[in-house]
């Protein structure tokens, strides 16, 4: 007789940099869950604003890691844009170059910063926080 499990649930994560070493960077930091009681990561990697804005489009996206200081479109004009376009966005982290671009942050409208260079405890941290908030949304 075979045991029956549910298939277990995962999270994806989109993460924005035209840096890959930022993006390797996240994702190493957030691995395979960035706390132990939530869920599994699928990860999902843009390296250009029309992919993140496809992405976001398309839905299925759970939280968002976009790097501020990504050029030629920084994820604080991202960011800005996608709480202005997408009704019950998920939950942003933007990565931000010096803590004195908070203010930036605030006006992107993000629910969440981490300066550069990426501190994996931090960014895990941050990230685990905005799920648990995704989750919350979502039993709601």
């Amino acid at each position: 007789m075979s045991e029956h499990r549910e298939p277990e649930l995962t999270m994806r994560v989109l993460v924005y940099s035209d840096d890959v070493n930022v993006r390797n960077a996240v994702r190493l930091a957030l691995g395979r869950r960035p706390a132990p009681e939530l869920p599994r990561v699928e990860i999902l990697d843009c390296a250009t604003e029309p992919a993140v804005i496809a992405a976001m489009d398309g839905g299925g996206i759970d939280v968002a890691v976009l790097d501020g200081e990504a050029v030629p479109a920084g994820g604080m004009g991202i960011c800005r844009q996608l709480k202005d376009e997408i009704y019950r966005c998920p939950p942003i982290l933007v990565l931000i170059g010096r803590i004195q671009d908070g203010w930036l942050a605030t006006w992107s409208r993000a629910d969440a910063v981490v300066t550069h260079p990426v501190d994996p405890i931090a960014t895990a941290d941050a990230v685990a926080a905005l799920m648990r908030q995704r989750l919350a949304r979502t039993i709601a």
